[in-house]
Order: C-alpha cells, then sequence, then structure tokens
C-alpha cells in the first residue's frame, strides 16, 4: 500500500491569531530593569522620611523667633524713605491670644523700632473677649511687642466700655495696658473720670489712680 505524501509543514509564523509574539528581552535591558528596582527600594524610604521630617519641622521653619510678623502691601515700601503704607504686624501675646497692630503708615527707626501713624491695635482677651485701641501716633517695639500711643488714645473692651486718655502704653505679650494722664471712662456702669489707669490680666482687672470721680447710671428697673 502506498502511503498518502504528508504534507510539508508551514514554518512558524510571528503571529498567533493576529497576536504578535513578544521577544524575549535581552540581557541588557533585564540588568538595567533590575538596577531600577533596586534604586526604587533605596530611594522610596529616603523620601519618604524626607517628607516625613518636612511635614513635622516645617511650622517651625514658618513660625519666627520673637512671634511677631509684618505684613505689608506689595509695592508699598519707600526705599528712600524706608516708609511703609498699611503696615500689619501680627503675633501671639504669653497666652497664644492674638493680636493685630495696623496704622495708616510706619516709619523704621531701626531694626526694632517703628513710628506709626493712626496706630490701631486689636487685641483678643481671655474668654474671647476682644480690646480695640486707637490714637493719632504711636511708637511700635517689635521686639518687645510694646506699643506706645499718644493723641486721643481710644481704648475700647466689647463689653462697651471705653476709656479715653492723652497717651497710654500698651504690652502686648503681657496684655497690660497703663496710662498716667486724665482718664475718661464711660461704659454700662456710667462714667469715672480718673487722673490715670492701669489695666492688667488681659483686661480682666482695671485700676485708676485719684482723685476719681465716679457717676453711676441709674439701675434698670
Amino acid at each position: 500500500m502506498t502511503m498518502p505524501a504528508r504534507r510539508p509543514v508551514a514554518p512558524r509564523t510571528d503571529r498567533i491569531l493576529g497576536t504578535s509574539l513578544r521577544r524575549p528581552p535581552s540581557s541588557g535591558a533585564i540588568a538595567r530593569r533590575r538596577w531600577m528596582v533596586g534604586l526604587g527600594k533605596r530611594a522610596l524610604p529616603v523620601l519618604a522620611l524626607g517628607l516625613l521630617l518636612l511635614v513635622a519641622l516645617w511650622p517651625e521653619f514658618m513660625q519666627p523667633s520673637d512671634q511677631t510678623r509684618l505684613v505689608y502691601r506689595r509695592g508699598a515700601i519707600s526705599t528712600e524713605s524706608g516708609l511703609v503704607v498699611a503696615p500689619r504686624y501680627r503675633g501671639d501675646d504669653d497666652s497664644r491670644q492674638p493680636y493685630t497692630v495696623t496704622a495708616a503708615s510706619a516709619l523704621q527707626r531701626d531694626p526694632e523700632r517703628f513710628d506709626l501713624t493712626a496706630p490701631v491695635g486689636d487685641i483678643t482677651l481671655n474668654g474671647g473677649a476682644w480690646l480695640f485701641v486707637q490714637a493719632r501716633q504711636g511708637t511700635y517695639a517689635k521686639k518687645l511687642a510694646q506699643l506706645d500711643l499718644s493723641g486721643e488714645v481710644t481704648l475700647y473692651r466689647d463689653d462697651g466700655t471705653m476709656l479715653i486718655t492723652d497717651a497710654a502704653t500698651l504690652d502686648l505679650k503681657e496684655g497690660v495696658a497703663a496710662s498716667a494722664h486724665i482718664t475718661r471712662a464711660e461704659g454700662p456702669f456710667g462714667t469715672l473720670d480718673a487722673q490715670g489707669f492701669t489695666i492688667t490680666e488681659r483686661g480682666q482687672v482695671a485700676q485708676f489712680t485719684g482723685p476719681v470721680r465716679l457717676v453711676l447710671n441709674a439701675a434698670r428697673r
């Protein structure tokens, strides 16, 4: 019996079901991949540690040593005269209560002292109360956080009490205000005229020097 002739086997093509066969990577490509994987294993932990340190230390980098910051409008500084227009000083007192001092203008006398025109102070007191103070002029000592005011000095507390005097000194870190000039106080209690005053405990206690004249409002029924 004669066997049928076998058909020659067709040569293998580089496509199976329309999909190209992948060529095995060369030894050089394998070496490069191993090097990149090893580098990633070493670099990623170092990068993660650096990010953690940055997050932990960022507040220390951003916090000034004297806890006081000067913010001013761009282009509002005269390099010739040292005049700053509309400056804003921000800081925290010893109890971490914030305060802000603004002015129409400030003239820098030295690195720590500024002469202010129309200064305004906004101070947060204990318990969420606040104290507002303004004057015609003043001097701000940045390192000491001391504000010396003169010319129609007005202190206003959010309970409606207002003090008016010719000059006063505020220690913003200690929360103390004092004046040795004639003072008039007005508020829900009535009116009071004195020779001076001292406010301590961040606005909680006020003492007046005599002679003192006090007129109380009539009690409401």
